[in-house]
């Protein structure tokens, strides 16, 4: 395959990775009633065969235990800022009878699968540190683990950037991996310990867990997704010896002089922007040694005229050879990115077979709404992705460099709305109808990828955004079922238009800055689009066809309490959110907002038909995932509890 003008794809083999045999064997998911990393298997297919939870007995589940946040024991009478821990996203890792769980605050806590019982807990102490890195709240997804023979560790990346070592028996730290820990600012360019941005945060941290691959620790990084100046860190990607600590190698997801992608960086741009790696989860085929990360978008998110050129390898999946770093290929999803449209979730391995030619598959779920699949080896996609035109508008902010065109799949179909035209309004009654079609005329709208315009006081209100920056897809990405090719992608829809404006130049060096991401409301408090406002969609990976989409859930509390709608006959509204799933081999589960409180969902994985509902205490915090210890299956979430957060493990009486 020749690398493409565009650079939308590039493959680069090495002579290690052509000598991996590529007959492997099918991604299952997790195996043995373990759930050894974040999403069930390196290959993130949130999957797990155990099959005593099914239709017939879901609803008969029970508590089994709850786990308070140690989070909420902790005092910070001596911190002089607030600090918050209610926002726990983590999902526990489950080998050999313990638990391994993060929360809020970076707190590792090993727990008794059983029972729920602390054994053992670890305080990287984040909160002194400063405030937190991204401007979303103290938070963290996961931790990863590995063995080799009686040695086993529980390697953390902090969201304060400092990478841990623990033994798994007892929690204390491994003083041979670099003496303690890993300092994650170390030789990242424009990244300084001790020095804070403008919204008291340190310089970079993680809130994704790291990937292990054989004795290597793939490690991403995050910084504020809200800069005031030009010059930020680039968020490189790094694997380190898991034994000693060491730096193995750097990929440079911003190319240096001289090397591949460095010409997309033009006017020397590379050289000061910053951003673009990765801050969700990463995902790796352990057979082949191979590790997939979805990129994100370079510094600032909306406007990208200090940065001219496509932007490699910004919003890409790439493809890397763990052991080296080496790049094998990558594929660029967006070029010159000014949408916020980072690549938000793991990359799902999944194997398909497609007009009878067997595929080792990956397949990438995208905020726009997008399924992007691949040949895992090879990078070849798996149906054609053409580069389209996109469009090129007379309003985009002075000195943009928009790209004449952008790679759309022409399969599968988009999971979401995108973009925004008249017929998209809420439509309940005439009167709402017209109401909506006036607060339009306030904003510049169009297809996908029409560009970020100014905000102008009593004037233009800035580009409508659909998908928004949250997605289309986001951190909760996609479920697999391996026994049937299936994709199951949960998604939401609300739009949004970056409030773009400037600043004094003592205060900002950007011509133009995001200061809000703002929301849209419609007529009368209501959504200014028609539903579902949240959706859940099966992609059948041997056709790169649909096989359903459902609203999730059939209410949605501004709809569904206004009194203008009282006794309207109304549709599936999709107000349950964007809740990660978890595929078992009976059944699809997630967790689901309603109108008398949040529940548990199962259904049904061929049609999406709920078929039953437990009640959950609280809303749904983390990605659920289940495991199976003394002949009883359990499933364990994260709930966004107040004060505190919890922990809870469902199972059969």
């Amino acid at each position: 395959m020749s690398t493409s003008r565009r650079h939308t794809a590039a493959i680069l083999f090495t002579v290690t990775a052509l000598s991996i045999s590529v007959g492997a064997v099918a991604q299952q998911g997790a195996r043995d009633g373990q759930w050894s990393s974040y999403a069930g298997d390196a290959g993130s297919t949130k999957y797990s065969s155990l099959d005593q939870i099914n239709a017939d007995n879901f609803a008969a589940l029970q508590p089994a235990w709850r786990w308070q946040s140690l989070d909420g024991s902790l005092n910070f009478d001596d911190i002089d800022r607030e600090v918050s821990f209610g926002r726990m996203q983590g999902t526990p890792l489950m080998v050999d009878g313990v638990l391994y769980m993060i929360t809020s605050l970076n707190q590792v806590v090993a727990l008794d699968a059983a029972s729920g019982e602390t054994l053992w807990s670890f305080n990287p102490e984040i909160y002194r540190s400063g405030g937190p890195v991204g401007a979303l709240g103290f938070h963290q997804r996961g931790v990863a683990y590995w063995r080799d023979g009686d040695e086993a560790r529980i390697l953390v990346a902090t969201q304060d950037g400092f990478i841990y070592s623990l033994r798994a028996e007892d929690g204390s730290v491994d003083t041979g991996f670099a003496s303690g820990r890993v300092d994650m600012t170390d030789g990242i360019p424009r990244a300084v310990r001790g020095e804070l941005d403008w919204q008291g945060a340190p310089p970079l941290g993680a809130v994704s867990p790291p990937i292990v691959v054989g004795d290597i620790l793939v490690v991403s990084q995050i910084t504020s997704n809200r800069p005031r100046y030009k010059e930020r860190p680039p968020l490189w990607i790094r694997g380190y010896n898991i034994r000693t600590g060491e730096l193995a190698w750097t990929f440079h997801t911003i190319p240096l002089e001289g090397e591949f992608g460095n010409e997309t960086w033009e006017e020397d741009s590379w050289r000061t922007a910053g951003n673009g790696g990765v801050w969700s989860m990463m995902s790796a085929d352990l057979e082949l040694g191979y590790v997939y990360l979805p990129t994100e978008a370079a510094t600032n998110d909306f406007y990208g005229g200090h940065r001219p050129g496509d932007n490699l390898f910004t919003e890409s999946l790439v493809c890397l050879d763990a052991r080296t770093g080496e790049r094998v290929w990558h594929f660029q999803m967006v070029h010159h990115g000014i949408w916020d449209f980072d690549n938000p979730a793991a990359p799902n391995l999944i194997d398909i077979e497609v007009d009878g030619r067997k595929i080792k598959a990956v397949a990438q779920v995208t905020k726009q709404g997008f399924t992007y699949v691949f040949d895992r080896v090879t990078g070849e996609p798996v149906w054609p992705i053409p580069e389209t035109p996109v469009p090129q508008s007379d309003f985009a902010l002075p000195g943009e460099h928009l790209s004449p065109t952008q790679p759309i799949p022409s399969k599968p179909p988009a999971f979401a709305r995108q973009g925004i035209d008249e017929s998209d309004l809420v439509d309940f009654t005439p009167e709402i109808r017209a109401e909506a079609e006036e607060i339009l005329k306030q904003y510049t709208y169009g297809p996908l990828f029409t560009p970020p315009t100014l905000s102008v006081p009593g004037g233009n209100r800035g580009t409508l955004i659909l998908p928004g920056a949250g997605g289309g897809a986001n951190w909760t990405g996609a479920g697999v079922d391996p026994e049937h090719g299936i994709l199951y992608v949960p998604s939401s829809e609300s739009p949004n238009a970056p409030l773009m404006t400037t600043l004094p130049a003592e205060e900002s060096n950007f011509n133009f800055l995001r200061l809000s991401n703002q929301s849209v409301r419609g007529p009368r408090g209501l959504p200014l689009l028609k539903p579902p406002y949240a959706t859940i969609t099966a992609i059948d990976m041997n056709k790169g066809e649909i096989l359903w989409q459902q609203a999730n859930g059939e209410d949605y509390a501004p709809v569904s309490n206004h009194p203008d709608l009282a006794g309207m006959d109304l549709p599936p509204l999709g107000g349950g959110g964007r809740q990660a799933v978890l595929v078992t081999s009976t059944l699809l589960i997630h967790a689901q907002t309603t109108l008398d409180g949040a529940v548990l969902v199962a259904r049904d994985k061929m049609t999406g038909e709920e078929l039953q509902t437990i009640p959950l205490p609280a809303n749904g915090g983390g990605a659920p995932m289940t495991y199976e210890i003394d002949g009883k299956q359990y499933i364990v979430l994260s709930i966004l509890s107040n004060p505190v957060p919890e922990l809870i493990a469902f199972a059969l009486p």
